[in-house]
């Protein structure tokens, strides 16, 4: 038998336990993981020959959810798993972003890391586990894997950090911010915030990074341990391909050359498509030099020193410089327009457009039984605001084909619904499911950000009270390894050639959402503090320009949009507006013209374009669930009359049914004494009485005297 290593460490106050030698030993490695309950396989595996013919790092994340892992069967016909949920895919990004940088680039093996659920406890989360397992696992393989890295979440509790709060704890906590790093450095930031101060923020990311040393110094011993036991690899020497350091000086020779047409577009302020065709064509006219015979097998190279002279161009002019390709100041953001109302018939529309980035958000309201079902390994089962994001291929002068949301647009999607969701009113206040769909229809840097703009005004524009309006920016950094260079509002080629893609979206209080990838070996807190706080200027502008277009929500929704009243009916109840069958919310519908939703717990949804229907609606759902209550006055008709007193329908059947009545004894008929019931009423009269008794039965004792 194998000989097995098991290491634990406390994280959080939570038992984490590493182990390797026990399953999947024909993986490169793997390491099952649990914390509290919380059980997850991590494997990694590297193919034995580089891919030839491509020219990036082929590594592949997997988060694989299984519902056994939660006590489920899946839903569907054949009652397995299919294609990845989108928490699923939103995870698999998490781990992908802070692995990633640690590879060398020229690293052309494939790389496939498979983190499969096998025990979900609330209280630990997976994706965090799968992190740091999916971490070990390469760093116990023999893949040149510069780590270890680990990650943590953070949250905030009655103004105290929280390390991987429980379910409890979330539900109080002001803030969740996921963090992973290596011992030297941040590489990674995932958040979400309820309009927390910048400093807060990073004071959180820093104390995460305090426990992120702890389980990276403990994933370091478990591999020292385990190569001790022969359970880990030696790592694989990879050596970067020989550069041919000849032609590589004869193409710098024409540095200047190239550095020229750069600073044109700089100081020119050449439009994207101007840019790009000044840069072509002048590393074409570089290339043709190295077109001869004698270059023939060097193609390959000489288009890959070019692109290194050009990146070094570029970064050299900002960081020396501090001249960005578009000629903007380090802090300035492109030019903004905004537009509301783009479209007739939706409930809410906006075009926001800041430089050559432009989205066109649609604003979709519903009834809350229109909320998204989910079915994943959480424990929320539904959602009633959601975000959507699509990336067309002309929005960059492509032609590709049009297929489903790919990982990056279901990652941008969730961002933009993140920075907004802290400011979304609550289905008390507003009943509505919300669908919001931002069409990225040009770009040019930071759609995801453009998305979150355009969103709140296009909210605004339907309607919905937010508490406070969002906007967003992408930030930027050039390092020169001395020189650190931020960058307000990066467009493509500064997020292309840069080393940090930091976007911050939130209100005039505080951040909503980041999300933060880094390209070097991290970021310390003297670059997180700059960036932050130059974010902070940046999102102040553009939600200047927002306001300007407009600046509070609408106080009333959409005249398109359907109007949605609630009741509160008591559980009991719902029976009787349903009906045998739904017969009677049926009936409801075909009437009225309105559509009503009833969910367990006693909420009434009426939703209706137009309002008289809406209220129809209502007067019969209550005409439905009423009860008489004792002191109340009613005007009912007389329905019989014996000689002790008559009996009066307070209460009218709704739809022909029986409603409720009671009875009016002869004393209680007036103030004087009747001598005959007929002398006061007669039957099809109708007569105004008060409720003064319901007895044990729900027997309902009226008097006309105490109303007169």
């Amino acid at each position: 038998m194998t000989e097995i290593l098991r290491k634990s460490i406390e994280v959080g106050g939570r038992t984490l336990t590493m182990e390797t030698g026990r399953m999947a030993k024909q993986a490169s490695g793997a390491v099952f993981i649990t914390y509290g309950e919380t059980a997850v396989l991590a494997t990694a595996t590297i193919a034995s020959k580089a891919k030839d013919g491509i020219d990036f790092f082929p590594l592949t994340i997997d988060y694989e959810e299984k519902m056994y892992a939660v006590g489920k069967i899946p839903g569907g016909f054949i009652r397995r798993e299919g294609r990845a949920s989108n928490q699923a895919i939103l995870n698999a990004r998490l781990i992908d972003r802070p692995l990633r940088p640690l590879f060398p680039k020229a690293y052309r093996k494939d790389v496939q890391v498979i983190a499969t659920i096998l025990s979900v406890d609330h209280d630990c989360p997976p994706e965090i586990t799968a992190m740091c397992g999916a971490s070990a696992a390469l760093h116990i393989s023999h893949a040149p894997f510069n780590g270890p890295i680990a990650g943590v979440i953070m949250g905030m509790v009655d103004g105290k950090f929280v390390v991987n709060p429980t379910v409890e704890q979330k539900a109080r906590s002001v803030m969740h911010i996921a963090v992973a790093g290596t011992k030297d450095a941040i590489m990674m930031v995932e958040a979400g915030a309820a309009e927390i101060p910048e400093e807060t923020i990073l004071d959180a990311i820093l104390t995460a990074h305090e426990e992120i040393k702890r389980i990276v110094a403990f994933i370091e011993d478990f591999r020292t341990e385990a190569l001790s036991m022969g359970l880990a690899k030696e790592k694989e020497v990879f050596e970067e391909e020989h550069v041919n350091e000849e032609l590589e000086a004869a193409i710098m020779a024409y540095k200047d050359e190239l550095a020229a047409a750069v600073h044109k577009c700089a100081v020119e302020k050449l439009p994207k498509q101007e840019r790009e065709d000044l840069l072509e064509g002048t590393k074409a006219a570089i290339a043709e030099r190295f077109s001869g015979e004698e270059y023939a097998d060097e193609q390959e190279n000489i288009a890959k020193f070019i692109d290194k002279m050009e990146k070094s161009v570029f970064r050299t002019m900002i960081a020396r410089d501090k001249l960005r390709i578009d000629g903007r100041a380090l802090n300035e953001v492109r030019p903004i327009t905004c537009e509301v109302d783009i479209l007739g018939k939706v409930h809410g529309s906006s075009l926001f457009t800041r430089g050559q980035t432009q989205v066109l958000n649609i604003c979709t309201l519903g009834t809350l039984s229109e909320s998204q079902t989910l079915d994943g390994l959480g424990l929320e089962t539904s959602k009633r605001y959601m975000h959507q994001y699509n990336f067309p291929p002309y929005s960059t002068g492509e032609t590709r084909p049009m297929r489903g949301p790919g990982r990056r647009e279901i990652g941008h999607g969730a961002l933009a619904e993140r920075a907004l969701e802290p400011v979304i009113p609550g289905p008390e206040e507003f009943p509505y499911a919300i669908r919001m769909v931002s069409e990225a229809i040009e770009s040019n840097g930071s759609t995801s950000m453009a998305s979150v703009c355009s969103s709140t005004m296009s909210l605004m524009a339907a309607g919905v009270p937010i508490s406070a309006p969002v906007s967003g920016v992408a930030m930027g950094l050039i390092s020169d390894g001395e020189n650190m260079t931020i960058l307000t509002d990066i467009q493509g080629m500064e997020d292309f050639l840069g080393d940090m893609d930091f976007k911050v979206a939130g209100t005039t209080k505080g951040v909503t959402a980041i999300q933060m990838d880094i390209k070097i070996a991290g970021i310390n807190k003297e670059i997180l503090t700059a960036a932050l706080a130059q974010a902070k200027e940046g999102r102040a502008f553009i939600l200047g320009k927002m306001l300007d277009c407009i600046s509070e929500p609408r106080k009333d929704i959409s005249k398109n949009a359907p109007r949605i009243m609630s009741i509160a009916i008591h559980p009991d109840k719902i029976r009787e507006v349903i009906g045998s069958g739904g017969k009677t919310i049926r009936r409801i519908v075909e009437e009225t013209g309105a559509q009503v939703d009833v969910d367990e717990s006693g909420i009434v949804s009426i939703a209706s374009v137009d309002a008289e229907a809406g209220l129809k609606a209502k007067e019969i759902i209550e005409a439905i669930v009423a009860e008489p209550e004792i002191g109340k006055v009613y005007t009912g008709k007389v329905v019989g009359v014996k000689e002790f007193g008559a009996f009066v329908e307070i209460l009218p059947g709704v739809f022909g049914g029986k409603g409720k009545e009671g009875m009016v004894h002869i004393s209680e008929l007036d103030k004087t004494r009747v001598a005959k019931v007929e002398d006061i009423c007669k039957e099809g009269d109708m007569i105004t009485v008060k409720v003064i008794s319901i007895d044990a039965q729900g027997k309902i004792k009226l008097s006309r005297k105490a109303t007169l």
